[in-house]
């Protein structure tokens, strides 16, 4: 279209203010507090008379996992504690300026924010719980992350931020799906129903997401896929890149070597969200021209491109010495 930058946000917000219709009707994605599961539904209830037994036995499985899945978990735990920053930049598109506003968008945002709120509660909760942890060092992590703010190099264009949501969601659906598994393997069966109840919540999330991307692909498809193309021209920035313990600069690459080497979330995952996005918004298929055409055919090779970079790092990472955490104490994983 050929407009400033300025105008071409103004403009996608239009659009998007205009597809309430669609928002409203995918608010069915989002469950009603009285459908929903609760932190406590799955912890130890330390007001009950037998809460020592509960809380022994919640212990005793929980020392089951490694301290390897207990970083990958921690971590996953401080990106999800960071929701605050999230919401904040969420509402560049809901424009919930009055706080309570019953427009479908503005919906949407509250709802997702408060179903996302109880994964960081639950979270939080399992690890301290566990006594296993140095919760004071999660916590140092949380509040450092919040501070230092989150951007996920979208703005000021809506669409783009709502393509990095789409990855992003199914990303965290991946992730908790695996550390389900892993902790299902380990003997710890608390951890892996937990881990089932946020995937299944972020599987909602995230076909919430791409719809949208999908309506906006068919309403404004040569600047949605030059947004995607944006997004794309360099690795995403992840949501917890700024977190730090205060005592190691490198604490997201280190959590996330675990992460890899544990099978949780890897470089291959990231070329295969790709690679999904671009079949699901049926990126190959759309008819555009000039810039958006080649940002067409770039997209429509991403996938095969991380995937060959995804091999290289993987191969690295067999040279990877053991790393200490503070988050357990100091120990290696």
């Amino acid at each position: 279209m050929g407009l400033q930058l300025e105008e071409v946000s103004s403009e996608h917000l239009e659009v998007l203010q205009g597809m309430q219709e669609l928002v409203a009707e995918h608010l069915s994605l989002l469950a009603t507090p009285e459908e929903l599961w609760q932190p406590s539904d799955f912890l130890p209830d330390l007001s009950a008379e037998d809460w020592r037994e509960q809380l022994e036995s919640f212990r005793e499985q929980a020392s089951e996992i490694s301290d390897e899945l207990l970083v990958v978990l921690i971590g996953d735990m401080v990106t999800e504690e960071a929701l605050p920053s999230y919401a904040i930049s969420l509402n560049l598109i809901a424009r919930d300026f009055e706080g309570d506003s019953l427009r479908p968008w503005s919906k949407w945002l509250r709802g997702w924010t408060a179903e996302e709120n109880r994964h960081g509660d639950l979270l939080n909760a399992y690890l301290r719980l566990t006594g296993r942890v140095n919760m004071r060092s999660v916590e140092v992590t949380v509040h450092r992350l919040l501070v230092g703010g989150f951007n996920p190099h979208a703005y000021p264009d809506p669409y783009s931020g709502l393509i990095y949501t789409s990855f992003q969601e199914r990303a965290t659906k991946i992730s908790d799906q695996r550390i389900a598994e892993a902790a299902a393997a380990q003997g710890e069966s608390h951890l892996a129903m937990i881990c089932k109840k946020i995937a299944t919540d972020e599987a909602r999330h995230e076909k919430f997401y791409k719809r949208i991307v999908e309506g906006v692909m068919d309403i404004d498809a040569n600047d949605a896929i030059l947004a995607f193309r944006k997004m794309m021209g360099s690795q995403l920035v992840m949501p917890g890149r700024k977190m730090h313990d205060g005592q190691d600069p490198n604490l997201f690459n280190h959590f996330s070597i675990i992460a890899q080497r544990l099978n949780i979330y890897t470089a291959h995952d990231y070329a295969k969200i790709i690679g999904h996005l671009v079949k699901t918004w049926d990126i190959a298929s759309r008819s555009v021209s000039g810039k958006a055409a080649k940002a067409q055919e770039y997209l429509c090779k991403q996938a095969e491109r991380y995937k060959w970079l995804a091999d290289e790092f993987a191969a690295r990472l067999e040279e990877q010495a053991p790393m200490k955490f503070s988050w357990i104490h100091d120990r290696c994983a």
